[in-house]
């Protein structure tokens, strides 16, 4: 299969960018998108061009570090995967694919097609872990969680903050990545006690990183590759405003 490539190209988040087209030859119908890039590649490097640079680790689906925005959508065309898990086949031979990096202030590009993610570190150094010492680990048993709470935690769990849901939304939102991370830990007992506390200052972190708002329009849960649901955006506003009610009434004692 053959293809003609826009590429996003850009040296440094200081230096304008712009696309380059290349030709993508004799690529295998079996290839996944990042192999295709290999490919491609090698081939430059072999003609003493600069490879582009993209970002990748497990290629499963599993790290949420490859992000690319393929012919204006992130991942590509197809729902509920990530960028590693997208086959050439699933394009007609002689087609031009558009690859562009994740577009959202929040996401500065650092070179070519890879963006810097940190902003989703800062937010979950916020209040997305359990820090209450709990000594030993205790018999499973002993601390009960219901099925359906123990599903829904889990559901929310499969985030792997690859920021799909940020870069496809027209707000640059990040409702959906930190509601799951705040879902996660409220549906289980060991999140509890610092649930108040986790609800305000992952929000609060959201909005000083500059995401935008969210105008529930759904895009994010459409791209996202593990489908997280926009659900959790409903229980993170309920954590979040039950934990500045329980801020303001304890202000007034």
């Amino acid at each position: 299969m053959n293809f003609t490539l826009k590429v996003w190209r850009q040296r440094s988040a200081a230096e304008a960018g712009s696309f380059a087209t290349y030709e993508a030859q004799d690529i295998p119908p079996e290839a996944s998108f990042f192999e295709m890039l290999d490919i491609l590649n090698d081939s430059l490097e072999v003609n003493g061009e600069v490879p582009i640079a993209f970002e990748h680790d497990c290629r499963e689906g599993i790290c949420g570090a490859c992000g690319l925005m393929i012919n204006g959508l992130p991942h590509g065309p197809k729902s509920g995967i990530a960028t590693c898990q997208l086959y050439m086949r699933e394009f007609k031979d002689g087609e031009t694919i558009i690859i562009e990096p994740w577009r959202a202030a929040a996401f500065p590009v650092i070179r070519d097609l890879i963006v810097d993610r940190s902003a989703f570190d800062r937010i979950l150094q916020a209040g997305g872990f359990i820090s209450i010492n709990a000594g030993g680990a205790p018999e499973a048993n002993t601390l009960p969680v219901g099925h359906r709470n123990i599903e829904l935690a889990m559901d929310a769990a499969q985030c792997i903050g690859c920021g799909a849901c940020v870069a496809v939304c027209k707000n640059a939102a990040a409702m959906l990545f930190v509601s799951a991370r705040i879902s996660h830990l409220a549906l289980l007992p060991q999140g509890a006690p610092e649930r108040f506390q986790r609800a305000i200052t992952m929000v609060e972190a959201m909005d000083k990183e500059g995401f935008g708002n969210c105008s529930n329009e759904g895009e994010c849960e459409a791209k996202c590759p593990k489908r997280i649901s926009l659900a959790n955006m409903a229980r993170m506003n309920r954590e979040f405003m039950l934990a500045k009610t329980v801020q303001f009434t304890r202000g007034l004692d």
